[in-house]
């Protein structure tokens, strides 16, 4: 199906296009592929079992950390890109943005096991949503210089983005959207959500 044809679609037709789509571009696994060709060892069963960029600097050092972040974000902020320019319809950068992260997390040609997602939808947020990204970098910056914990904090963030988009008199497409990718990174990070919590529990004696 060309451009202008996808574009002539009605709405429904036009998301159910960019969704597939979006999540193919964010199964593109820069960190496992990377790992496998460099040292052919799989990089989720190793250190924190993410194919995210931490855990493959930690194995294949300081570029291996920026070829792969630099391959999330290439996806993400390019899915959102692709949809709304093929589409011609804002909207379904949400869609791409959602489905690129999903893609990310759960490669189904890896079988669903990925990476946390953060750098893949924060570049796709970027691109659908700058105001909102600013939002949560503030977010995240006074987090971090409170806890010095950057997971937590993106997690925390992340969570408050749909406040963040309620009390800016977004559409309620979006309001919605954003508690769904808060949804979908707080899944991707729930082992280290729940080992947050034990140790909390732990040092308070409870």
């Amino acid at each position: 199906m060309t451009m202008e044809a996808l574009s002539d679609q009605p709405g429904w037709l036009a998301g159910m296009a960019v969704a597939p789509a979006a999540y193919l571009i964010g199964c593109v696994s820069t960190g496992y592929y990377l790992t496998r060709a460099r040292t052919g060892n799989d990089i989720r069963v190793m250190g924190t079992g993410s194919s995210g960029a931490r855990n493959v600097g930690r194995a294949l050092g300081s570029m291996g950390f920026a070829v792969t972040l630099a391959g999330d974000l290439v996806k993400g902020g390019a899915a959102v890109w692709l949809a709304q320019a093929v589409t011609g319809r804002e909207w379904t950068g949400l869609v791409a943005l959602l489905a690129v992260t999903a893609g990310h997390v759960w490669p189904a040609q890896l079988g669903f096991h990925g990476g946390k997602g953060v750098a893949t939808s924060l570049a796709a947020l970027l691109m659908y949503d700058c105001w909102l990204t600013g939002v949560y970098l503030l977010l995240f910056g006074a987090g971090f210089s409170l806890t010095r914990r950057s997971v937590a904090s993106s997690v925390v963030a992340y969570g408050l983005l749909p406040v963040a988009s309620y009390f800016s008199k977004q559409d309620p497409a979006h309001v919605w959207g954003m508690a769904a990718l808060a949804a979908l990174i707080f899944v991707a990070h729930r082992q280290n959500i729940f080992r947050g919590l034990r140790r909390s529990l732990v040092m308070s004696g409870l």
